[in-house]
């Protein structure tokens, strides 16, 4: 049941699919028209990772750099408009996130004027010890391997929090809510949930909140970018226009984008959102609830609108996902292209030669892996298959060889037997090689449940 006095509609737009995105959209979604609360989703399983790293080399970091200067960008509109933000960019370092926004703030003179909210609690890696002393295995939800056979090789531990935590920061006043990590769902249910007043109880509502959170939470994935249906028709991807979800406090809500932009916002294209990383669709699990997409109704009621309805929700489980990052190895992955004639022909005859090098040198790997760019990387067999005689007429090739192994060492000499291929291997290495191969570091990735009970959020206010 929605209280009297909620708003009718609230518009919530997506500005970030992950790190990395791009940045103008944030900007463009505040300016393109009017907007309630602009969401952005930071977070991948790696990125946690990558994050520690950065805080353990320096205790200020941690968290999207690049967060902060957008948030300069656009922090008087976003006053003045009197738009809310939620964003997890904070990373494994929210506080040290909101503080470098906060003093941001204070040179814009906004002091005083802005309440930052940030959510913590999700980092485990502090009490990682603690808890595996206290009988939480964490095994590995694809192996059943307990933590404790990697525990010295962990180097990030991030419990995923849900919508609630983003609820009370909204609640307690806050303009900016900048969380660790909280589901990619969660940071657009929460401003539903303040919005309209929805209780614990409310499944189905929370479960529409979710389904919603997740069709914007890859960015113009779900209107237009990345899209298989008719892909070649949709409109000015140069100027792909962001979502946006207009929610209703029944549940229901339309996804568009702002009016002038490119990109499409469609029934098939929604659909392909919605079954990205999808497990069971009628068990779509999350700390708020249980959702179960195969009751949701989409609709297109408009040019670049689409209407879901329907939607049944379930009691959530009494566990939360853990995401765990470990130390595995090391990798390094090389490249040369081979120019026709002949050129798939040539680059396997490198790809023997090398390999035999590598047994001569006594050199052992956990893996090799070798892709022909441009004959079999992306499909394998069925690529070769389909292609038939005209793979002689193939005008180049890329070889891609990489290599993955426990110790540093062999991987090192591996990167010193790909560039001699060019003059004392098969001929017609042209265009750009890529250098000597480097080694990397591979972080595994480990996922594990928890009891909820043992994770508490914290929620706090920063003042700029």
């Amino acid at each position: 049941m929605t209280p009297r006095g909620s708003p009718p509609t609230i518009r919530i737009a997506a500005g970030q699919g992950f790190w990395g995105d791009w940045l103008e959209a944030p900007y463009r979604q505040v300016t393109g028209g009017p907007i309630d609360y602009l969401v952005m989703d930071y977070l991948a399983e790696v990125t946690m990772s990558i994050m520690q790293k950065q805080k353990s080399r320096d205790p200020s970091l941690g968290y999207a750099k690049d967060f902060v200067p957008l948030m300069e960008r656009i922090l008087p509109l976003l006053m003045e408009r009197r738009i809310k933000v939620v964003a997890n960019a904070g990373g494994v370092n929210p506080r040290a996130c909101a503080q470098a926004v906060a003093a941001t703030g204070r040179r814009l003179g906004l002091g005083g004027k802005l309440a930052i909210g940030v959510v913590t609690g999700d980092d485990l890696l502090p009490r990682l010890d603690e808890l595996l002393a206290q009988g939480h295995e964490l095994r590995n939800l694809d192996t059943g391997r307990p933590l404790s056979d990697v525990r010295a090789r962990v180097q990030a531990a991030n419990a995923y929090l849900g919508a609630w935590p983003v609820v009370e920061a909204l609640r307690q006043g806050a303009g900016i809510v900048i969380t660790g990590r909280v589901t990619d769902t969660g940071l657009t249910l929460g401003p539903m949930i303040d919005a309209f007043g929805w209780r614990p109880g409310d499944w189905d509502l929370l479960a529409a909140g979710t389904v919603a959170g997740h069709t914007i939470e890859c960015g113009a994935q779900c209107s237009g970018g990345n899209c298989l249906v008719d892909w070649e028709r949709i409109p000015d991807l140069a100027n792909v226009g962001y979502p946006i979800v207009e929610a209703h406090p029944d549940g229901t809500f339309e996804v568009t984008k702002h009016p002038g932009t490119g990109g499409r916002v469609t029934v098939a294209g929604v659909t392909e959102q919605l079954v990205y990383e999808m497990g069971n669709p009628a068990e779509y699990i999350t700390p708020d609830c249980v959702a179960d997409f195969t009751t949701i109704r989409l609709e297109q009621v408009g040019r670049d609108r689409v209407r879901f309805s329907g939607i049944k929700g379930r009691p959530a489980t009494d566990k939360l996902k853990v995401s765990i990052a470990y130390f595995y190895g090391h990798k390094a992955v090389g490249t040369l292209v081979y120019a026709w004639p002949d050129a798939y022909e040539k680059a396997q005859a490198a790809d023997r030669v090398l390999r035999q090098r590598l047994r001569d040198l006594g050199l052992e790997f956990e893996a090799i892996l070798t892709e022909f760019v441009g004959a079999d990387a992306t499909h394998g067999p069925l690529a070769l298959k389909a292609t038939g005689p005209r793979v002689a007429d193939i005008p180049e090739i890329q070889l891609r060889i990489g290599v993955r192994s426990p110790e540093r060492a062999a991987v090192e000499r591996f990167t010193r037997e790909v560039a001699p291929l060019i003059l004392n291997g098969p001929p017609s290495v042209t265009g750009f090689a890529g250098g000597r191969p480097k080694p990397e570091e591979i972080v595994a990735y480990w996922p594990a449940l928890i009891d909820k009970k043992v994770v508490q959020p914290c929620v706090e206010l920063v003042e700029a």
